[in-house]
């Protein structure tokens, strides 16, 4: 990696910057602190919406750039000033929520980017733990779905949590797509409980690495001046997108094979990563 080359460095942050226990390791700190010495843009490009966010990242720690809810929107850190967001239209989500009561899926629908933090919540036919427990976390900002289910406003993603399945993840996954042409589905590893995977649905220009490419536009950066660590399926679209490419030690086995593996985010991924820049 030609340190003189980059000038924007992207980073996951639950399962890379971040230990286990969601804190940041004195020598992540310490890397970022150097990147920014150095003239070097540094994004968290992350899942977590804005609130979840500042739930993990004080206000002092140097990201000049937040792309959070996968890409759904874009806030520039230092200035407290959103940039970007992308949401999913009326029309769409109407006839989303509509098949996933007839399924009777167990699922959860956040308002529109920024304040995607509030979200709506219907049980399905199966009992699903891990739907609970993410529940618990956010009964401030829940509420259950009217028993039509009607809502006649966007929103910025639905979430399907299902038991860890390949095959019936991808029927699953076709049979949401096929039901309009404007979404998609990205894939997460459930951060909760492990043996889920989360089944995330967002409008289908939403992705880490579209939200950075934004970034990039903004501030003349050409894709081959960037660099991005991950270590997870949701962050396939950001590690294809940046010239420089990195997975953390505890990503799944079978995408370790598309990047370069530096150790876990329990031992300093990111100041792993980045450090031939220092050199």
């Amino acid at each position: 990696m030609d340190k003189k080359n980059i000038k924007l460095v992207a980073t996951d942050l639950d399962g890379t910057f971040l230990k286990n226990d969601r804190s940041i390791s004195a020598g992540n700190l310490e890397a970022l602190h150097k990147l920014g010495e150095q003239g070097v843009i540094r994004v968290a490009a992350t899942g977590r919406n804005l609130k979840k966010v500042e739930e993990v990242i004080a206000p002092d720690v140097p990201f000049d750039y937040i792309v959070f809810s996968s890409g759904a929107g874009v806030y520039q850190w230092s200035d407290k000033k959103h940039l970007f967001n992308l949401n999913i239209t009326p029309a769409s989500t109407k006839r989303l929520v509509r098949h996933f009561i007839q399924k009777e899926y167990n699922f959860y629908a956040f308002a529109t980017a920024p304040q995607n933090h509030n979200l709506w919540f219907r049980r399905g036919k199966e009992e699903c733990p891990e739907f609970n427990k993410y529940l618990s976390f956010h009964n401030a900002q829940a509420k259950a779905f009217q028993q039509n289910g009607e809502l006649d406003e966007g929103l910025c993603q639905f979430l399907l949590i299902i038991p860890e399945d390949e095959n019936n993840f991808e029927a699953l996954k076709q049979e949401v797509e096929a039901q309009c042409s404007e979404i998609r589905v990205i894939r997460s590893s459930s951060p909760v409980t492990e043996g889920y995977i989360w089944l995330e649905v967002f409008h289908k220009d939403v992705s880490k690495g579209h939200g950075v490419n934004h970034i990039c536009n903004i501030l003349g950066i050409q894709p081959e001046q960037t660099c991005g660590i991950g270590n997870d399926y949701n962050d396939l679209d950001l590690l294809n997108f940046t010239a420089h490419s990195f997975l953390t030690e505890n990503a799944p086995a079978n995408i370790k094979n598309r990047f370069i593996i530096i150790p876990s985010n329990e031992k300093d991924a990111f100041a792993h990563a980045v450090q031939p820049l220092f050199k």
